[in-house]
């Protein structure tokens, strides 16, 4: 039986929302009709369309799960990141000033995960995960993968299909780098040696510059690395990087502007340096982060360097070993970037700690949000928050904030 609703606003999951019910890919003011009782169903027809509704740009959106909002004009569509960001924050009874959402797409996301798996007909489908599923898209292409990554669905495939034989599921993990594309795979376990020698065939073929299963090294060609801020950072396998290469300048400049004219800081979960080695043009840097290899490749990048102040890159688990009040005597400024989890351990000792500002960069406004409450209840006071978007037509939103005496 079919029913009309009036959907009132999106959730923070990107579907439309009509009192209890949620209608995926559908705008505020539309009014749709759908069949079936569910809670979440896609509407059958769309009746009164919004003024904001637009063509998606990508053949496979509805189906593949990567994209909830390519249907959505750009200027309401960034407002909704925005509000999102507002409503959380609120939800815990923050209310700072919240600047408009930058749009961080830039040329385009330079790392992707594929999946690989058998579909119902045991054909090998390559691609992204459904919706709310385990089943695959195979997709052919992706509008929002830079066009360093142009080759990756392709290398994807090679190797998909050399470790057919395995019959296990593969996330296959792709980053763009200078020499090429650096893949490492996960799910296959340990490889045999007749495997790996088809992966090697597979990983020439598509001249990747390094491939790596679980970390290990299977073949490369040469050791691949990214430019940051102007200086070279060769990768360790797996390595963290933000999105998009716009979106680690906006970040940077926002953590940039965010610590003023601070002369020693301390840069939390600090990954290869994307902040580190932007700060420590001006000032002394203490990076700490919990992935040895990220730190070793900072290290090393430091050394090949000129012109930096002096960097101290530390290996240390900050979730179970986080920095002490003491620790931060003498420091300017500190800035965090932890995981979504958020980083409360730590935030309880920088509450203490005396320093002049603290600038924080969160992926999850609600850990961001529990954190951000830990420091205003030691006297800390929240500046401007500004989200960022560099995970466009998805309902992902990242911020930078600072906190002020």
């Amino acid at each position: 039986m079919s029913e009309r609703l009036t959907i009132s606003h999106v959730g923070h999951r990107g579907d439309g929302v009509a009192g209890g019910r949620f209608v995926p890919f559908t705008l505020p003011g539309e009014v749709v009709e759908i069949e079936g009782g569910e809670d979440r169903v896609a509407p059958t027809r769309i009746i009164e369309a919004s003024p904001d509704r637009v063509a998606p740009p990508c053949p496979h959106f509805g189906t593949c799960g990567g994209c909830a909002l390519q249907h959505w004009a750009s200027e309401p569509y960034l407002a909704w990141k925005r509000d999102i960001v507002i409503a959380t924050l609120s939800q815990h009874g923050l209310h700072p000033e919240v600047a408009p959402t930058i749009d961080a797409q830039g040329s385009g996301r330079r790392r992707v995960t594929f999946h690989a798996r058998r579909g119902s007909g045991q054909r090998l489908e390559v691609g992204f995960a459904a919706a709310r599923s385990h089943a695959i898209v195979a997709i052919d292409a992706c509008r929002l993968l830079a066009p360093t990554l142009d080759t990756a669905l392709p290398a994807a495939r090679l190797l998909a299909r050399a470790l057919e034989g395995v019959g296990k599921p593969l996330d296959i993990q792709v980053t763009a780098t200078m020499q090429g594309l650096d893949v490492d795979l996960r799910g296959p376990g340990k490889l045999g040696e007749r495997d790996r020698l088809r992966l090697i065939e597979a990983a020439n073929a598509a001249s990747l510059a390094r491939l790596t299963n679980h970390g290990d090294l299977v073949m490369q060609r040469e050791p691949p690395s990214v430019m940051i801020d102007g200086w070279r950072v060769l990768l360790p396998p797996g390595a963290f990087l933000q999105a998009t290469d716009a979106g680690e300048e906006v970040l940077g400049r926002l953590v940039l502007d965010g610590i003023g004219k601070a002369k020693s800081v301390a840069d939390l979960f600090c990954g290869v340096g994307p902040f580190a080695l932007r700060l420590a043009r001006q000032a002394k840097v203490r990076a700490v982060d919990s992935d040895a290899g990220a730190i070793a490749s900072l290290a090393q990048a430091v050394r090949m360097a000129s012109g930096l102040k002096p960097v101290q890159a530390e290996a240390r688990d900050l979730f179970r070993r986080p920095l002490l009040a003491a620790d931060f005597k003498g420091l300017d400024a500190v800035v965090f970037d932890p995981p979504r989890a958020g980083a409360e351990a730590q935030a309880k000792m920088l509450a203490k700690a005396d320093v002049g500002r603290i600038v924080a960069v969160s992926c999850n406004a609600a850990t961001f949000a529990r954190d951000a409450g830990i420091l205003i209840g030691a006297g800390w006071k929240l500046g401007t928050v500004t989200p960022v978007d560099q995970f466009k037509w998805s309902a992902h939103v990242e911020l930078v904030a600072t906190f002020s005496r």
